[in-house]
C-alpha cells in the first residue's frame, strides 16, 4: 500500500507542477483573482465592482493574497493545487469512511487518489484559480462529515456537513441545489425512520436546513442588506441567464461525451462497480451517505447540464465525490488499485491537453510548436509593461491576468475582463477619455457583448479601435499570447493626451 501512496503522490506532485507552469492560461483566472486583490483593497463584490459567483472564492483568495500575489498568477496556482490536493485527499477520506475502513477502505481511498491527483485534466482544472478547487474542498468536506454524523449520530458533524454545503453554494450559484438535495434526502430518511409528527421539528433534516440557512445568511445576508448590492447580486445571478441561446441537445451530448474522455477511469469504475449484483442492497452503496451523496451529485449534474452552454468543467468539483463513490463500489474487487493506476497514468499519458500546451496548432502541413508556456509568455508582457511604465499602478486591458501578474488596476466597469457588461456609450465614453498610460489588448478586447456573450458587431469593434488608435501609439506586439493564444498589442498613451 504505502507503494502505492508513493506513486499516487509522485504522479499529483508531477501533473501539479506541470499545471501550474504549463498549463493555459484561461480568462477566468484574471477576473477572480482581480476580484479578491479588490476585496483585499476594501471593495465589496457586487457593490463596488460586478462578480458572476457567490463571494466566498472571493474572499478566500483575498485573505491570502499576502501569499500569492508577490508571485502573480503562478502564486495563485500554487494555492489553489493545495485546495484542490486537500479536497481529493477528503474525497478519499470519504471513500474510505463509505467501506467502514479497514483494507478495503485504504483500497477505496488510494484508487481516488489516482482517479484525481493522477488525472492530468482534474488536476489542471483544480489548480488554475477558478472556483472549482474550492468548490470540490467543501463539498467533499461535506460528504466527509455527513458520514461522521450517520455513524456516530453527531448533530456537530451534521452542523459542519451543512455548514460545509452552504459555503459550497456560497462559491458557485450552481451548487445551491447541493444543501437542498441533501436536506430533502435527510427528510425522506427521518419520515421513514419515524413518520409524520410534531417530532419532525426536532428531526435531523430540520437541523440540517436551520445550519446551512445560517450560513447561507450569513454569507450572503449582508449583500441582500444593501440595495446597491443586492441589485448587483440579483444582476450576477441574471447574468447566467441572460446568455444567448438555448438548450441545445447537441452541445450538450458533446459536452458529456467530452466529460467521460476527460474522466474516463471514474466511469469504468462506475460501470465495474453498478454491474455487481445487488451492489444496491449490501456494501458501500447500501448505506444512506452514498445514497445521499450519488443522488446530490447526480442532481447538480443535471442541473448544470441544463444550462445553454454546459462546458464540461463546470462538473469538476462534483468528480472529487464522483470518485469516492465510484472508488467504494469497486473496493472490493482484486487489482483495483492497480486499475485505478493503470487507466489513470494511460489516460493522463494521452490527455489532449499535454497537446494542447505546447502546439499552437497547425500551418498546412506544419506542427507549429510554443516557443513558450503561457505562464511564461504572461511574465514577459507584464516585464514589459512595467518597462514602458516604471512604477504605474493602472493598465487599460480586459486580460485581467496580465493586469494582476502587472499589479496593476483597470478602470473602472472592466473588473469582469472580456465579460464586463459596458454599454456602447460607457465603451466610447471610457475610451476617448484614454484613462490610462499603457493599455494592452489581446483579440478578446470588444469582442464578446456581455451578458448575451454574442460577438460584438464588427463595425463596433472598428469603431473601439480607431478611437483607441487616435489616442495609443503602438510599443510592441506579443503573439501567440494568453487563452487561446490571441495577439497582444501594447499601447502607450500620445502626450498630447491628458492624464484623467
Amino acid at each position: 500500500m504505502k507503494r502505492y501512496l508513493s506513486l499516487a503522490l509522485f504522479a499529483f506532485v508531477f501533473l501539479a507542477s506541470a499545471a501550474v507552469w504549463t498549463g493555459n492560461l484561461n480568462q477566468d483566472e484574471g477576473w477572480g483573482l482581480y476580484a479578491a486583490l479588490s476585496v483585499a483593497r476594501g471593495e465589496v463584490p457586487y457593490r463596488d465592482f460586478f462578480y458572476t459567483q457567490g463571494p466566498v472564492a472571493a474572499y478566500f483568495y483575498a485573505a491570502f493574497s499576502p501569499l500569492w500575489e508577490p508571485f502573480g498568477v503562478a502564486g495563485a496556482r500554487i494555492l489553489t493545487a493545495l485546495v484542490g490536493a486537500l479536497a481529493t485527499a477528503l474525497a478519499a477520506l470519504f471513500a474510505f469512511r463509505l467501506v467502514r475502513g479497514g483494507t478495503h477502505g485504504r483500497v477505496a481511498a488510494l484508487c481516488v487518489a489516482f482517479l484525481l491527483g493522477s488525472n492530468l485534466y482534474h488536476v489542471y482544472y483544480t489548480a488554475i484559480p477558478k472556483t472549482y478547487a474550492l468548490v470540490a474542498l467543501f463539498y467533499a468536506t461535506g460528504f466527509c462529515f455527513l458520514s461522521i454524523a450517520f455513524s456516530r449520530a453527531s448533530r456537530l458533524a451534521l452542523a459542519f456537513a451543512a455548514a460545509s454545503f452552504a459555503l459550497a453554494a456560497g462559491t458557485r450559484f450552481s451548487f445551491a441545489l447541493a444543501p437542498a438535495a441533501v436536506f430533502v434526502s435527510l427528510l425522506v430518511l427521518d419520515i421513514r425512520r419515524t413518520g409524520f409528527g410534531r417530532h419532525l421539528v426536532f428531526s435531523r433534516a430540520v437541523f440540517f436546513a436551520a445550519v446551512s440557512g445560517a450560513v447561507l445568511l450569513a454569507v450572503y445576508g449582508p449583500f441582500l442588506a444593501d440595495g446597491v448590492s443586492r441589485a448587483g447580486l440579483f444582476k450576477a445571478l441574471g447574468y447566467h441567464a441572460a446568455r444567448e441561446g438555448a438548450f441545445d441537445p447537441v452541445f450538450t451530448v458533446g459536452s458529456l461525451s467530452r466529460l467521460v474522455r476527460w474522466y474516463l477511469p471514474v466511469f469504468v469504475f462506475f460501470g465495474l462497480g453498478f454491474s455487481e449484483k445487488g451492489v444496491f442492497r449490501s456494501g458501500a452503496a447500501a448505506t444512506a451517505e452514498f445514497r445521499i451523496a450519488f443522488l446530490t451529485t447526480t442532481a447538480v449534474f443535471a442541473a448544470q447540464l441544463l444550462a445553454p452552454h454546459p462546458y464540461e468543467d463546470y462538473q469538476t468539483p462534483l468528480m472529487a465525490v464522483a470518485a469516492a463513490l465510484a472508488a467504494a463500489a469497486c473496493a472490493g474487487r482484486g487489482k483495483a488499485v492497480l486499475l485505478a493506476l493503470g487507466l489513470s497514468w494511460a489516460v493522463s499519458f494521452g490527455s489532449p491537453l499535454l497537446e494542447e500546451w505546447h502546439i499552437e496548432g497547425k500551418d498546412l502541413f506544419w506542427t507549429l510548436k510554443k516557443d513558450k508556456c503561457d505562464m511564461a509568455r504572461l511574465k514577459e508582457a507584464a516585464a514589459l509593461v512595467e518597462a514602458a511604465d516604471p512604477g504605474g499602478s493602472d493598465l487599460l486591458t480586459q486580460d485581467l491576468y496580465l493586469a494582476v501578474e502587472a499589479h496593476r488596476r483597470v478602470p473602472a466597469g472592466l473588473e469582469m475582463g472580456p465579460f464586463s457588461i459596458m454599454s456602447h456609450d460607457e465603451w466610447i465614453k471610457l475610451l476617448s477619455s484614454a484613462p490610462c498610460r499603457i493599455a494592452a489588448l489581446s483579440d478578446y478586447s470588444f469582442a464578446i457583448d456581455p451578458p448575451s456573450c454574442r460577438r460584438r458587431p464588427f463595425e463596433e469593434q472598428m469603431e473601439f479601435w480607431r478611437i483607441l488608435g487616435e489616442r495609443y501609439s503602438p510599443l510592441v506586439r506579443i503573439d501567440r499570447f494568453g487563452q487561446n493564444c490571441t495577439t497582444l498589442r501594447l499601447l502607450e498613451r500620445n502626450n498630447r493626451e491628458k492624464a484623467p
